[in-house]
């Protein structure tokens, strides 16, 4: 396995022109469902965040850190008082039914994201990601992929070997459809950030992390920046 300091570099390298080819022969038009933004079953709606677009998020919306993002529930533990230990990452904030707190439908069931021009970048570029050692993030099955520099695969699992990397399509009921070449490098550029972003953020993780002593029913974020509290003050303060 590369080190993350490589894949940064093979991230930092990737071709806006190649990944929108691989998206172009995916194809892919927004219907507007709500499907990616919305919880499924007993599975609230989870999406990654960065630090800094927390605090966009709070700036254009005006709402508080634990308005905006949670602590990702995974690798927490059900307490006595609810979640409690340590994770990693932030999440957009959910409403009661599990949904992205941005979210609303209209009358007509048609949806909206109400922070649509500041989302964060897992929410541009979904259905896709690409497959690096350090980006792989939690976003549904893989149902299609396109080793770049080689011809299409499609099936479950996408695994081609390719060291350049793999665009995944995941779960999505406007995948299939046609883009046009703008949009989809659009779509590409978004990609790409997204792919340096997680390998910058996991490095910043990694390099800022120290133990913390965490107490019963407490949680406690470790990010780029430190170790912080649900509302996003830093546990030092």
């Amino acid at each position: 396995m590369q080190s993350l300091e490589s894949e940064l570099e093979t991230a930092r390298a990737l071709k806006v022109d190649t990944l929108a080819d691989a998206i172009e022969s995916i194809g892919f038009e927004c219907t507007r469902c709500g499907a990616c933004c919305t919880g499924e079953a007993e599975d609230d709606h989870t999406a990654t965040v960065f630090p800094d677009e927390v605090r966009e998020l709070q700036e254009s919306t005006e709402r508080d850190w634990r308005d905006v993002a949670r602590p990702m529930p995974y690798g927490l533990a059900d307490g006595e008082d609810g979640p409690e230990g340590e994770t990693f990452e932030w999440a957009l904030q959910t409403d009661s039914c599990g949904d992205c707190a941005f979210y609303e439908e209209d009358d007509d069931g048609v949806g909206a994201c109400v922070a649509h021009d500041d989302r964060p970048l897992i929410c541009r570029t979904y259905p896709f990601s690409v497959a690096l050692d350090g980006t792989s993030q939690p976003m549904g099955a893989v149902v299609d992929s396109v080793a770049l520099g080689a011809q299409r695969e499609a099936g479950e699992t996408g695994e081609t070997g390719d060291e350049e990397g793999v665009v995944r399509a995941h779960e999505c009921e406007g995948l299939g459809r046609d883009i046009s070449r703008s949009d989809a490098e659009d779509l590409a550029a978004a990609l790409k950030e997204r792919a340096v972003r997680e390998l910058e953020e996991a490095i910043g993780v990694r390099d800022a992390y120290e133990p913390t002593a965490v107490a019963s029913g407490e949680v406690v974020v470790h990010d780029s920046e430190g170790a912080k509290r649900p509302d996003g003050t830093p546990v030092d303060d």
